[in-house]
C-alpha cells in the first residue's frame, strides 16, 4: 500500500522534536491521582467502528493528519494506562489511537457465535482490522503485557503496516512448546494467576472476583506505584464487559496448551510458533520495578531483531510502564517518528 502518512511525517518531523523536550518534563506531577497530568479524568469520549468480528471502542486525540500512535494496553488494565501518554503525544502533533482490546470496555462481537478466543493471532488480527476500518496504512505500535506482544506480531508479521515498534519486556511473541516448560521458582510465583484460571475454580474466581484479581496483580506487577482507588476503579470499570472473563481465561490457557485455538486463527499460528524476526525499528523497555517481568540488558532476545533496536531500563517503573512513566515511554514513542522515513 502506499505511504499516505510519509509526506506528513516529514512535514510534521521538525515540528515533533522541537516541541518534544518542552513537553515531556513535567517536574512536581504525580501520576497516581485519576486526574492525569493533562488534567483529565477519564479518556472520553470513545468511538466505535465495526472492525473485523469486533465492534472496537476507541480513545482518540490529536491531529487527524498526524503520523499514528496505537497504544496497546495489558491485563489486567485498560486504556487509562495511557491517560498521559496519549495527550502528550497528542500535544506534539501525533494521532492517538487507543482500543479496548476483546473482552475490555465497551468493544463487543458482532456474532453471539464467535469463538470467544484470547489467542495472541486473534488479539493482534482484531488491531489490523481496525487499522483497515479506519483506512490507516501505518502506525507506531507501541504496548506492554498483551498490548506489546501484539504490537510485535504485527511488526512481525505485517512489516509493511509499522513505522516502528515500542514493546515492553521484548520479544514477546509466545513460544508454545517452551510454555511447557518450568521457570525459575520465583518467576513462577509472579504467574500465579495463570495456573489458577486454568482450573474451574479459576474461573469461578475470576467471575466473582475480577476486580479484587486485578487490584492484587497491580500491586504484585508494580510495586513502588502507588496507585489510589480512584485510579484503579477508573479501569476496573472496564472488567464488567460480557466476555472478559471468557477471554482471559481462554488466553491464559491457550498459552499453556490447555485450550485449543480457533481454527481460523490456525495458518498465523505456525507462522508465530517459527518465532519470527522482527526488521522494523525498535525500542524495547523495562522497568527496574516490574514485579513480574524483571528488568534485563535485552541481550537475550536481541537475535529476534534485525532492524535497528535500542533497549532502555526505566528507574522506578513497573509492569504497567507507561501509566507510572508516561513521560519516557512517550519519549521512545517521539525517537521512532523522528527516526522514521
Amino acid at each position: 500500500m502506499p505511504d499516505i502518512n510519509l509526506k506528513r511525517r516529514r512535514l510534521l518531523g521538525g515540528t515533533l522534536l522541537g516541541v518534544a523536550a518542552a513537553n515531556l518534563t513535567l517536574p512536581g506531577l504525580s501520576y497516581a491521582n485519576p486526574l492525569s497530568a493533562s488534567g483529565k479524568a477519564s479518556m472520553a469520549p470513545l468511538k466505535h467502528v465495526d472492525a473485523g468480528v469486533l465492534n472496537i471502542a476507541y480513545y482518540e486525540t490529536g491531529p487527524a493528519q498526524g503520523p499514528v500512535v496505537f497504544l496497546l494496553h495489558g491485563y489486567p488494565y485498560d486504556i487509562h494506562s495511557y491517560i498521559d501518554v496519549a495527550e502528550i503525544l497528542a500535544k506534539q502533533g501525533c494521532r492517538v489511537i487507543v482500543p479496548h482490546l476483546r473482552g475490555h470496555g465497551s468493544t463487543r462481537f458482532l456474532d453471539a457465535a464467535t469463538q470467544r478466543t484470547g489467542q495472541q493471532s486473534a488479539v493482534a488480527v482484531d488491531i489490523i482490522a481496525l487499522m483497515d476500518a479506519l483506512k490507516i496504512d501505518r502506525a507506531v505500535m507501541a504496548g506492554y503485557d498483551w498490548g506489546a506482544r501484539t504490537a510485535c506480531i504485527i511488526a512481525a508479521l505485517w512489516p509493511e503496516r509499522c513505522i516502528g515498534l515500542l514493546s515492553v519486556n521484548g520479544y514477546l511473541i509466545q513460544n508454545i512448546a517452551r510454555n511447557a516448560l518450568p521457570l525459575p521458582a520465583q518467576a513462577e510465583v509472579g504467574w500465579w494467576y495463570q495456573y489458577y484460571f486454568a482450573t474451574e475454580r479459576g474461573v469461578a474466581g475470576l467471575t466473582a472476583n475480577r476486580k479484587d484479581i486485578a487490584r492484587i496483580i497491580w500491586k504484585t506487577n508494580s510495586p513502588t506505584w502507588h496507585f489510589d482507588d480512584a485510579t484503579f476503579d477508573r479501569a476496573a470499570a472496564s472488567f464488567d464487559n460480557p466476555d472478559y472473563v471468557a477471554i482471559v481465561i481462554h488466553n491464559y490457557r491457550w498459552r499453556l496448551s490447555l485450550a485449543a485455538g480457533d481454527p481460523q486463527y490456525d495458518e498465523l499460528e505456525k507462522r508465530l510458533a517459527t518465532q519470527p524476526v522482527i526488521a522494523v525499528p525498535t525500542i524495547t523497555m523495562d522497568g527496574d520495578s516490574d514485579g513480574v517481568v524483571p528488568a534485563t540488558d535485552g541481550k537475550a532476545y536481541a537475535s529476534k531483531f534485525s532492524g535497528p533496536r535500542t533497549h532502555r531500563i526505566i528507574k522506578g517503573a513497573g509492569h504497567n510502564l507507561p501509566q507510572e512513566a508516561p513521560q519516557e515511554f512517550s519519549a521512545a514513542v517521539m525517537t521512532l517518528l523522528s527516526n522514521a522515513g
